[in-house]
C-alpha cells in the first residue's frame, strides 16, 4: 500500500506542473501590458511610457516568459504569490483566510452531502419503487433543478426577514452557517444519493447476495456488505464533492456576504487584480488534484486489487 501511495503522488506531480504552467500562460493572455494593468488598478492619473518601463522592471516583466514563470513557480511553492495590483498587500494575506473561511463552510456542508446521500440512497434502494423511494427522486429533482441563488432567497426572505431567526449575511456565529450550508446541500445531495442507489441496486443483484441470504446472513449484515461494496463505487464522487463544493461557492458566498475564495475571487476579476486571481485558481486545481489523489488511495485500500494496475 505504501509503494502505491508513492506512485499516485509522483503521478501527481508532474501533472501539479502542467496546471501550474497553464494558469500562469491563461493570465498572461491578456492582452493588456501587465504594468498597465498595475497602474490602472492602483488608479494613477497619468500613465507614461517611462512608468510603464519602471513598472515592467520592477515587477519583473521585461524578463523573459519562461524566466518569469519559474520565478513565480518557486514564490508559489513558498507561498508567496505576489502582491494585490489593488491594495498593495501580499497576496497571501488576502488569499489564507479567504481561503479558510471557504474551507470551513465547504467541510460542513460536505458532511451533510455525504450522510444525506448514504442515507437516502440506502433507504431509496431497499424501497425501490414504493412510494417513499418516488416521492424522494421527484422532490430531489425539482430541488435540484431550483438556482441555488433563487433558493438561498427564498430562505432570507422566510428565516431571516419575515421570521427573524438568522442572520441574512456574515459568518458571526454558528447560525449563520445554517442557511448557506442548507443551500449548498440541497443543491448537491439530489445528485449523489442517486449514484448510491444506483450502485445498491446493482450490487442488490450479485451472486454474493444470493449467497450470504442462504448462508442464514441477517438482512443486516447483508445490507451492509451491499452498503460497503457500493461505497467504493460513490467513494471518488465524494471525495471529489469536496474541492466541487469548494469552487462553486461563488455564487453562495456572494447572496451571504460570506468572507471567502469566491467572493473575493469576483472582486478581484472585476478590478483585474490578476495575482490574486491566479492564487484563486492554482489553489483550485492543487485541490482537485489532492482530493482526487485521496480517492484513488481510499480505492485502492477498500479493493487491493486496483493497487496492482498501477
Amino acid at each position: 500500500m505504501g509503494s502505491y501511495i508513492v506512485k499516485r503522488i509522483l503521478l501527481a506531480i508532474p501533472l501539479l506542473f502542467v496546471i501550474s504552467f497553464i494558469t500562469f500562460v491563461l493570465i498572461n493572455l491578456s492582452p493588456l501590458d501587465p504594468a498597465v494593468v498595475v497602474l490602472q488598478a492602483q488608479e494613477v492619473p497619468q500613465i507614461t511610457d517611462e512608468l510603464i518601463a519602471q513598472t515592467n522592471e520592477a515587477l519583473g516583466f521585461d524578463k523573459p516568459f519562461f524566466v518569469q514563470y519559474v520565478n513565480w513557480l518557486i514564490a508559489c511553492m513558498q507561498f508567496d504569490f505576489g502582491s494585490s495590483y489593488v491594495s498593495g498587500e501580499p497576496v497571501w494575506s488576502l488569499v489564507g483566510p479567504a481561503f479558510l473561511n471557504t474551507l470551513k463552510l465547504t467541510l460542513v456542508s460536505s458532511v451533510f452531502i455525504i450522510g444525506l446521500s448514504i442515507l437516502l440512497g440506502v433507504i431509496c434502494a431497499m424501497r425501490e419503487g414504493k412510494v417513499i423511494d418516488k416521492s424522494v427522486r421527484g422532490i430531489s429533482f425539482v430541488l435540484t433543478a431550483m438556482p441555488s441563488y433563487w433558493l438561498a432567497a427564498i430562505l432570507i426572505w422566510t428565516f431571516s426577514v419575515k421570521l427573524d431567526l438568522l442572520p441574512t449575511s456574515g459568518m458571526g456565529s454558528l447560525k449563520s452557517y445554517i442557511l448557506p450550508v442548507i443551500v449548498i446541500t440541497v443543491s448537491y445531495t439530489g445528485i449523489y444519493f442517486r449514484t448510491v442507489r444506483s450502485s445498491m441496486l446493482s450490487n442488490m443483484n450479485e451472486d454474493y447476495v444470493l449467497y450470504g441470504r442462504a448462508s442464514g446472513l441477517s438482512e443486516r449484515k447483508v445490507t451492509l456488505h451491499i452498503l460497503r461494496n457500493s461505497l467504493q463505487v460513490a467513494v471518488s464522487i465524494f471525495c471529489m464533492a469536496i474541492p466541487i463544493v469548494l469552487g462553486s461557492t461563488v455564487v453562495i458566498e456572494n447572496v451571504f456576504a460570506w468572507p471567502g475564495l469566491g467572493r473575493l475571487s469576483v472582486r478581484s476579476i472585476l478590478s483585474r487584480d490578476f495575482p490574486i486571481i491566479q492564487a484563486y485558481v492554482l489553489i483550485l486545481a492543487v485541490t482537485f488534484v489532492l482530493f482526487n489523489t485521496i480517492s484513488d488511495v481510499i480505492n485502492a485500500a477498500m479493493n487491493p486489487r486496483l493497487r496492482k494496475d498501477l
